[in-house]
């Protein structure tokens, strides 16, 4: 009754979100708490769907920047329309260019940067101070609105990053390394478990890094482990290690611990010692060999994702076909790559020349990623015959979508299975896998 009655005369509210996972976490706690203070709000409409729309942006690298830009000015577009009222911006592009999208862009409302966004609640409600903006946070009503499915949710257990690499300008953006407290992150599991959820990504700009800001010392493997022990956690799925300074004991919590899904999202962006070093990677080509060596020995089966780059100042033809070798010996199940794009702000922008040509970056990016769609497919196929637990997470036509622990969501192969019986969406089932293509496999169930 009382958030029926805040809600009679309060603007809807439609929320944007570009960009990572992350920023997804960011909006999913704004939902939460304009819900808890009596707001109706959507997630990601197609169209402006109430009069206010909050766009949460992404500024990591120059697509990504333009993306943001482009879905500005739509809705700018669509405020002069009249189909909105009001535009407010937050996120990571309005934090580091702030002054400049505000002389470029007047149709806009309000500004908020990565980490001030919640005072746009204050702003809106006219709330007297933040104090009672905290107040509000900390009471057990408001939790996060979980746009995902409910099996599964995204769990950010940090912000931040103390690594500075050469070309990275996400310093720039979320400043320091912060670790949330353990416990906090223990007590959101819990609840996210009583909402339904089973499935945990765990992600942070940099999670071996985890308690580091603390107490000084790495603290991942201890709250990974505990998390595991909290009834009702099938999988958690960890993203975005750093290869430097590796807490090895994380591996033993993976092979022990049956509910860590044997998979690491690991970012190792080169091979070279001259592109490592010029990176500021802080990582030898002789230290990453023994890390790959290293989790495949101690975590059997596990399932590598990384991300590499091609074109990053300096990279002689050697420097490529270095890296194009350790792909093939390293067989990584899952891999992404880009071309390097220079960042404003960031080391590389300031002291290198970008002086590999446009075109040569993309045949270098073509190969690479010709090399690894024939790993992939290779490795997919082995899975034929293979009996293996599946999380259905929709149903698309005639086939039920889902996923093996080795699969996480919206970037990773999905398992197709013919809707040719009853399955239940965030349910567990065996499935064996009857055939494999580079992206997909396909499957037929048996109840768990």
């Amino acid at each position: 009754m009382w958030i029926h009655c805040l809600r009679m005369n309060k603007p809807a509210i439609d929320i944007i979100t570009l960009g990572c996972s992350k920023n997804l976490v960011d909006s999913e706690t704004l939902m939460g708490l304009f819900e808890a203070h009596g707001y109706h709000v959507t997630h990601d409409s197609d169209d402006p769907q109430g009069e206010i729309a909050v766009i949460n942006t992404c500024g990591f690298i120059e697509d990504a920047k333009q993306e943001s830009i482009d879905t500005i000015l739509e809705f700018a577009q669509a405020k002069t329309e009249g189909r909105i009222k009001r535009i407010y911006v937050m996120g990571c592009l309005s934090e580091r260019y702030l002054a400049d999208l505000e002389a470029e862009i007047p149709e806009v409302d309000g500004w908020y940067g990565k980490f001030n966004y919640k005072e746009l609640l204050v702003d809106l409600d006219k709330l007297e101070n933040l104090e009672k903006l905290d107040n509000l946070n900390c009471q057990k009503c408001v939790h996060r609105h979980i746009t995902t499915p409910r099996h599964y949710a995204y769990l950010k257990i940090s912000e931040g990053c103390d690594r500075h690499c050469a070309y990275c300008a996400i310093p720039l953006i979320t400043g320091r390394h912060q670790s949330r407290p353990m416990q906090e992150i223990l007590d959101e599991v819990r609840w996210l478990v009583s909402q339904g959820t089973c499935e945990f990504q765990v992600i942070a700009q940099e999670l071996t890094y985890y308690g580091v800001d603390i107490d000084g010392k790495q603290h991942i493997a201890e709250l990974i482990e505990q998390m595991a022990d909290i009834e009702g956690v099938e999988w958690i799925r960890l993203h975005y290690a750093y290869p430097a300074h590796f807490p090895w004991d994380l591996l033993r919590v993976m092979r022990e611990k049956k509910n860590v899904c044997n998979y690491l999202d690991i970012a190792l962006q080169h091979i070279s010692d001259h592109m490592l070093d010029r990176m500021q990677r802080h990582v030898t080509k002789e230290q990453t060999y023994e890390l790959i060596r290293r989790m495949r020995e101690e975590v059997p089966g596990i399932h590598i994702r990384t991300t590499l780059m091609v074109g990053f100042p300096g990279e002689t033809d050697d420097d490529y076909q270095e890296l194009i070798e350790f792909t093939k010996w390293a067989r990584f199940e899952r891999m992404g790559a880009f071309a390097y794009s220079e960042e404003d702000g960031t080391y590389s922008a300031d002291h290198y020349e970008d002086d590999v040509p446009a075109e040569v970056k993309q045949k270098r990016l073509d190969r690479l990623m010709r090399v690894q769609q024939q790993i992939s497919a290779e490795l997919e196929a082995e899975k034929v015959g293979q009996t293996l637990r599946v999380i259905i997470d929709r149903m698309e036509g005639d086939w039920y979508i889902g996923r093996t622990e080795f699969c996480s969501p919206e970037v990773d192969p999905e398992v197709l299975i013919p809707a040719n019986e009853r399955l239940t969406i965030g349910r567990f089932y065996y499935a064996r896998i009857t055939d494999a293509e580079e992206f997909d496999l396909y499957a037929t169930t048996k109840y768990e």
